[in-house]
């Protein structure tokens, strides 16, 4: 085998043993920016700038349902979904006709991205009947039935910043 041929099969096998050990990354969020480029030029004035990202949302796993002793269905039945996110974030920086003077011309406004977790509604019910009674010969006994409606949960710590600086 030539030289050549043994280099470039080395490469080859170079690059495809990076590509098979690089694990895909997953992304946040999708970047979005508002095109305001044409505006800007057709009308011959400065146009704000706006930015931001668009949270990819992420289903966990669903604590299942839970068998309790003395209850003919289970808890839980209609379970809990965790999601986690990060919420929205936004950067705007748009021009000020001077009203603090020549040093202080633009206003930029960023609510950063920070993280979401919430829980989904869940349900929990119970039959009308009690659990087979040996003092009842193995019937069950009639009971009022049980509902309970667990409530979603929502966790998030938004912030954000505004200020004046000269010049983008």
């Amino acid at each position: 085998m030539k030289s050549t041929t043994r280099g470039t099969l080395a490469a080859v096998v170079t690059c495809v043993a990076a590509a098979v050990a690089t694990p895909a990354v997953a992304a946040d969020g999708v970047p979005v920016a508002v095109p305001l480029e044409g505006v800007e030029h057709s009308l011959n004035m400065e146009m704000p700038r706006i930015s931001g990202t668009v949270p990819l949302i992420t289903p966990g796993s669903p604590d299942g349902p839970r068998y309790v002793e003395g209850r003919l269905l289970p808890e839980r039945a209609l379970p809990q979904l965790p999601v986690t996110s990060d919420l929205p974030s936004l950067d705007l920086r748009t021009p000020l006709p001077r009203v603090l003077g020549d040093t202080f011309d633009h206003l930029a406004a960023s609510t950063p991205a920070s993280e979401l977790r919430a829980l989904t509604p869940g349900a929990s019910l119970d039959a009308p009947l009690t659990a087979p009674r040996a003092d009842m010969l193995g019937l069950p006994a009639a009971k009022l039935p049980q509902v309970a409606l667990l409530t979603p949960v929502l966790q998030a710590a938004p912030g954000a910043t505004l200020g004046l600086a000269p010049g983008l």
